[in-house]
């Protein structure tokens, strides 16, 4: 099977998990037998652009002429089964679709984010969920707001390609969801429920987590507002000092004086600052609970999955894609405390994103985190590990390339 996978790749000054994500694909890809073409433009290249292509680069997201007549000679060359896309602003625009249909070539695309609707992708604005985009026809609210790199004009731009590729994004073969909450996204979208797939992302396997558990509880995160460290520390505060064990926070950001202060005001927090990756794992098992407390629609926080990963548990608010890392999105029942809701047999709990639920949240992690060690290292194995992911990708690889009528590899 041949793939041509297509991503904008974001600057490499800003980390980007995507980017990781799309690399370790590939490679997992490549070690299947599949035979992969890379069609990739880097938001790094804009400053070396011909003055042409720097003239026509606000038009970029609605349509990159240059990308489409390389696309094309890719298309002509390898003739591939499909083409999988991640990411296509602002160098490849969504009309890769077009593009790729035109030459007969069928398209699924990996949603990272919420951009078919919000023009940051992150349905979070000014401190808090913004979903003001939501069902029209033209995000006004996103150009009002300057929700796209802080630009008014880069916004409209923006808000216009969402709005004259409505069609296009309705028109991609199969769409892999990264959980359930990015499912349901789509279908509010329009996207019909067969043509979407829920597929997480894989992280490598670090081995089985030794015998016994860790102490205490472990924060790692961007130190900023939407990554809930305010929240953490209100809900640690409402318990004497001690009686929780140890919080653990690392990380560095602009909520760092946060964090500082904290470790200064009890014995019961320390502050670890930026905790190279490496090292992460120890970090993980020492603790005996993960924390992962977004106040925003987090997509798919990949620590929630390393945390599985060594077999500890998380302590997750209910929010964007954390209930379905957790294996906490099924089977709810509204008479249940969403404060207390820690369900066995999957990896650990979730809590509404208020503080006082979270500081009882907190109490039942403590006391039940050694139950559920064994099930949150399952959980990953069955869920998240490399081998399962890409054989599920494979598969929707060979469903879609099946679906396509016969004589549909070129124009």
């Amino acid at each position: 099977m041949k793939v041509v996978i297509a991503h904008n790749r974001y600057r490499e000054a800003l980390p980007s998990g995507e980017n990781v994500i799309v690399d370790a694909e590939i490679e997992q890809l490549r070690a299947a037998g599949v035979q992969v073409v890379p069609f990739q433009r880097s938001s790094d290249d804009i400053g070396a652009l011909p003055l042409l292509d720097k003239a026509l680069l606000p038009a970029s997201p609605i349509h990159n002429r240059r990308a489409q007549r390389d696309l094309a000679l890719i298309l002509e060359k390898e003739r591939p089964d499909l083409l999988h896309l991640h990411n296509p602003y602002p160098l490849l625009s969504p009309w890769v679709i077009r593009t790729a249909h035109a030459h007969g070539v069928p398209v699924v695309q990996t949603v990272h984010n919420y951009r078919q609707v919000c023009a940051s992708g992150l349905y979070f604005r000014d401190g808090h969920i913004c979903t003001d985009c939501k069902g029209r026809a033209f995000g006004l609210p996103a150009v009002v707001h300057s929700c796209y790199r802080g630009s008014k004009a880069q916004s409209l731009v923006m808000a216009t390609a969402l709005a004259a590729h409505r069609g296009t994004w309705r028109s991609v073969d199969r769409y892999i969801a990264l959980t359930t909450a990015i499912k349901g996204h789509l279908m509010e979208y329009g996207i019909p429920e067969a043509n979407i797939v829920v597929k997480p992302n894989a992280i490598p396997d670090p081995g089985p987590p030794p015998a016994g558990g860790g102490e205490g509880f472990l924060y790692a995160a961007r130190l900023s507002p939407e990554k809930g460290l305010g929240l953490l520390l209100d809900a640690w505060r409402r318990h004497p000092d001690g009686a929780l064990g140890q919080l653990r926070i690392a990380g560095d950001g602009e909520l760092r004086p946060l964090a500082e202060a904290a470790a200064a005001e009890r014995l019961d927090v320390t502050y670890l600052g930026v905790v190279p990756r490496e090292e992460m794992p120890a970090q993980l098992r020492a603790a005996a609970v993960f924390l992962a407390v977004p106040t925003w629609h987090d997509v798919l926080p990949t620590a929630i999955i390393e945390a599985l990963a060594n077999g500890r548990p998380v302590l997750g608010t209910d929010v964007g894609g954390v209930p379905f890392l957790v294996g906490a999105d099924q089977d709810r029942s509204p008479e249940v405390s969403r404060a207390r809701l820690c369900l066995p047999g999957v990896g650990g709990w979730v809590v509404a994103p208020e503080a006082g639920s979270l500081a009882d949240a907190l109490a039942v992690a403590r006391t039940q985190a050694s139950s559920f060690a064994g099930a949150a290292r399952r959980r990953y194995e069955e869920m998240f590990h490399p081998d399962v992911v890409t054989g599920r990708l494979l598969e929707i690889y060979r469903e879609v390339s099946a679906a396509r009528p016969a004589g549909r590899h070129a124009r």
